[in-house]
């Protein structure tokens, strides 16, 4: 996770949010104040000076109205001296300009921070002051700008009247600077300034505890996400409070809580659905809606011979190839189930696909769920079965077909024929004797295959056992034959049913004298590995073709069907053999070479030396 940068950090906010609220209710006040502070000054200014000038206007209304004589003083010198005195008396009005100006509009007398004095005598043609001579009306005071400096300046003029106040006999000019306002209000300013940055700065540092305050348990917080995000929930947050923050973190712990459980819990059954998976016999594939493939465990790996990361997010059409049998994912959903031919040149594979539409939250589908299983064995022990219901019919019939044409025969009357007769209740004998051991051998095989048959085994040195019965077999084989014997003289015991494996002796025994040509040999040979006994019975018959040498051992099968049949074979022994190896524990196989003979091997297991001494 990335790291927070102080400056994008929510205290910096915080801070900034709080300094900002300060600084507006400062600047908001500031303003306030400042404004009716100005105002305040400036009415306080205004009405001093025009207090001090209504006492001017008083003393220069007496000069105007006083009568003269020779010894008395110009109208212009005791005007003159009025002003300078005034400006001397009040040290608190800075004139720029002080003029007085006679009926005639001239002045008379002037003083200020201008050097005016040569502009007395001058006609004044300025039209606001001469229309103060022509009306009698004072301008009313206000401020305006110097030009060049921007100082305020106080600026108006009034008139001076005589004694009934109807005549004007001049007026009196003035400017006045306004520095005290101006001082004022900036020592007032910067005092304020002063004091603003003095509260930015407390509040600055109140603001980072306060910030701090807020912003530790949330900083706490944020760490255990951060935590919780890797899987760890054994730690919380520490509550310090009953606020709302403190609220949050009891929130925050308890919903740490929750995602733990819920964690375990998931946890707990993703383990089960990953073992219920693993563990499964049959296939399981999961696709999403697309049908592209998102899941898959190993026995549906192991059956399609495809690793899950080589084909994830392809077709499910496309990895079992169903493009013959549907065009489109969503025709999965009308098909319950079925069969897939994944077989190639090598190996037949017939698997059986089972669909099954997963549905979210509102029912809508989400994907689908295939459970594929090899049914390549149920479906050949099928057509096993129903070949082998279509041979006891065509092997019972031929004899039973053979039979009642004897039979009918001999009733139209053959029977008195001293020749036909005994001749066709010879093959009739033998028809009946063929079926009753095909019926027999029907019996064995239905007893075993339904576990029905008990083995009476017992502790048998199976080379002695195995030279009887090659010695029997000897002493009633034709000379056409020649045994030869290739027979370890290392005991060897087997645990065994003595009549069982005499059976599938006599059985391989007689076949091979059965297909061996007129002076072949047949050789018996007996070998012990480390835990298993090998016998092997070996032939220079006509020999059979690599494809139906794996197929001698199931039920019905000839290799050439006519020459068994004349033989007597129900063609049921090889297939009774293989089942009694097989409940020996043992394995029996053929290797054969066309026109060069056929050997036939089995396999039992051998005591153990304790088992031997036990016995």
């Amino acid at each position: 996770m990335k790291k927070v940068g102080f400056f994008q950090s929510v205290r910096l906010k915080l801070i900034v949010v709080y300094i900002l609220l300060l600084l507006l209710g400062i600047q908001v006040i500031g303003a306030y104040f400042v404004s009716q502070l100005d105002n305040q000054l400036t009415s306080n200014f205004t009405s001093s000076i025009d207090n001090q000038l209504n006492s001017l206007t008083f003393s220069l209304q007496n000069a105007f109205n006083a009568e003269r004589d020779e010894d008395s003083p110009t109208l212009e010198d005791e005007v003159q001296g009025l002003i300078s005195d005034f400006i001397e008396e009040t040290q608190s009005i800075n004139p720029r300009k002080l003029q007085i100006l006679n009926s005639n509009s001239n002045i008379i007398a002037s003083v200020g921070n201008r050097d005016d004095s040569s502009d007395i005598g001058k006609k004044v043609t300025d039209y606001q002051l001469t229309n103060v001579l022509v009306i009698g009306e004072a301008t009313e005071p206000k401020f305006k700008r110097e030009e060049g400096s921007n100082d305020r300046v106080y600026v108006g003029t009034r008139p001076i009247t005589d004694e009934t106040g109807e005549e004007v006999l001049g007026l009196l000019h003035y400017e006045i600077y306004g520095d005290e306002i101006s001082t004022q209000m900036q020592e007032i300013s910067s005092i304020f300034a002063k004091g603003t940055v003095l509260a930015i700065v407390v509040t600055a540092l109140l603001g980072i505890l306060v910030a701090r305050t807020i912003t530790k348990p949330l900083t706490e917080m944020k760490r255990q996400a951060q935590i919780m995000a890797t899987g760890d929930f054994s730690q919380k947050v520490n509550v310090r409070g009953n606020d709302e923050i403190g609220e949050l973190g009891h929130a925050f712990n308890d919903m740490n809580d929750k995602l733990k459980l819920a964690q375990a819990t998931t946890e707990g059954e993703r383990r089960k659905l990953s073992s219920v998976l693993s563990n499964m016999s049959d296939g399981v594939i999961a696709t999403d809606r697309l049908g592209a493939i998102i899941l898959m465990n190993a026995p549906a790996s192991k059956l399609i011979g495809q690793r899950f990361e080589d084909i994830q997010g392809q077709s499910l059409i496309d990895v079992l190839d169903l493009s013959d049998q549907i065009e489109e994912m969503e025709e999965v959903e009308e098909t319950n189930s079925m069969i897939i031919d994944l077989s190639n040149d090598d190996d037949h594979l017939l698997l059986k696909a089972n669909f099954s539409v997963v549905e979210d939250e509102n029912n809508e589908m989400d994907g689908f769920i295939t459970v594929i299983s090899d049914v390549t064995e149920q479906q050949r022990v099928e057509q096993e079965r129903r070949e082998f219901v279509s041979n006891v019919s065509h092997e019972l019939r031929t004899p039973l077909t053979t039979m009642r044409s004897y039979i009918e025969a001999l009733n139209d009357g053959a029977w008195q024929d001293p020749e036909i007769a005994p001749r066709f209740l010879d093959v009739t004998q033998n028809e009946t004797d063929r079926m009753i051991r095909l019926v027999n051998d029907l019996l064995q095989l239905t007893k075993m295959d339904h576990k029905e048959t008990t083995l009476m085994k017992e502790r048998v040195e199976f080379v002695s056992f195995y030279e009887s019965i090659i010695e029997r077999f000897e002493m009633n084989k034709d000379d056409k034959v020649n045994f030869v014997r290739s027979l370890t003289k290392k005991k060897m015991h087997v645990w065994i049913d003595k009549d069982k494996i005499t059976q599938v002796l006599d059985n391989v025994i007689s076949n091979a004298i059965k297909y061996s040509p007129e002076g072949g040999r047949i050789t018996f040979e007996a070998s012990s590995t480390r835990k298993q006994l090998r016998v092997s019975i070996t032939d220079e018959g006509i020999g059979m073709p690599p494809d139906t040498v794996d197929k001698i051992f199931d039920r019905f099968y000839r290799v050439d069907k006519s020459r068994a049949r004349e033989m007597g074979g129900t063609g049921l022994g090889l297939a009774i053999a293989r089942e009694i190896i097989d409940a020996h524990h043992g394995k029996i196989w053929a290797e054969s070479r066309e026109g060069k003979g056929t050997t036939v091997y089995f396999t039992l297991p051998l005591m153990s030396q304790k088992r031997r001494d036990k016995s």
